[in-house]
């Protein structure tokens, strides 16, 4: 039996013309170790997936880039045809070598090549949101963003691209793409312990753009923090729980993508989501020294 959006964490927010559940599902752990290669549990993988959207899921993160392939082609397995409530974002920019590494890719023929691709990995013909990923593995870099995004502003106008976002991009980037075209999104890297966002997320909320934390729990390495453990302890929550809640109440703009692949941490992460934060708890991890973790770009496999 499907979950109500309403009944998920967080309530629901307007992508573009579409309407989300603020609490979504990030597909980036459905490939195997480093983003590369099939799950190891494939049933597993797919299951996740299936249990997302009886939860009243309505917003999935994937990528191409993912596998590659791999992600794109569980999320067709396990739901085409997609329900019409549900909203798929993807991104291009970056590639994958034989390394595993993830070599940036925005030339206009490399962009509408990573569009198609997505289009036909995910069997649509229109897909819903695509963010131009701009920044590389260690985060975002200075830079232009005009020519990559306006490749995208083509094939939105051919039909193929529903809504536009941008993704591991600075705040003047952000501004510079939106001079081009309307951006209903900013993907980038934000958590507790990552808090250099704080100013664009405030600003895009008066604007009323979403903002898409990636490795909301610190990515591979994880958040680390005195106060997140302090306020776990006390409401006898885990400090994942704390997290993903203290985000959910950070900015009515900000949408949550955690990833897993097996569906009991799904479920742990939505109960966790929906952690009643007091004013004290706020206040304490507000006041919390935020010197930064060690985490990886999630286009970055973890280094050994």
């Amino acid at each position: 039996m499907s979950t109500s959006p309403t009944a998920l964490p967080g309530g629901t927010w307007t992508l573009g013309d579409h309407t989300v559940t603020r609490f979504g599902y990030g597909a980036m752990q459905l490939a195997g170790p480093w983003v590369l290669g099939p799950p190891a549990d494939r049933d597993g993988a797919l299951a996740v997936l299936r249990e997302a959207v009886d939860r009243g899921i309505t917003h999935i993160d994937t990528s191409d880039a993912y596998g590659p392939r791999i992600t794109n082609e569980l999320i067709r397995e396990a739901l085409h045809p997609y329900p019409e409530s549900l909203l798929i974002a993807t991104k291009v920019g970056a590639n994958r070598d034989a390394q595993g590494g993830w070599p940036t890719a925005r030339r206009p023929a490399d962009l509408r090549q990573q569009v198609h691709d997505n289009l036909r990995s995910l069997g649509v013909d229109t897909l819903d949101l695509v963010n131009m990923r701009m920044g590389d593995a260690q985060g975002p870099q200075p830079g232009p963003i005009t020519e990559a995004f306006e490749t995208l502003v083509e094939l939105h106008r051919d039909g193929l691209i529903r809504h536009l976002g941008v993704s591991n991009v600075t705040a003047e980037q952000v501004a510079e793409a939106r001079t081009v075209a309307p951006v209903v999104c900013v993907q980038n890297m934000y958590n507790l312990a990552h808090r250099h966002d704080d100013q664009l997320i405030e600003q895009l909320a008066v604007d009323g753009v979403a903002y898409v934390p990636y490795f909301p729990l610190g990515g591979f390495s994880p958040v680390r923090s005195a106060a997140l453990s302090a306020v776990a302890a006390r409401t006898g929550a885990t400090p994942k729980s704390v997290a993903l809640a203290w985000l959910l109440r950070r900015s009515p703009n900000v949408l949550l993508i955690p990833g897993t692949s097996k569906v009991a941490h799904l479920r742990e992460n939505i109960v966790g989501a929906g952690l009643a934060l007091s004013d004290q708890d706020l206040a304490e991890l507000d006041r919390e020294d935020r010197a930064p973790v060690v985490a990886n770009d999630p286009s970055d496999p973890p280094r050994h």
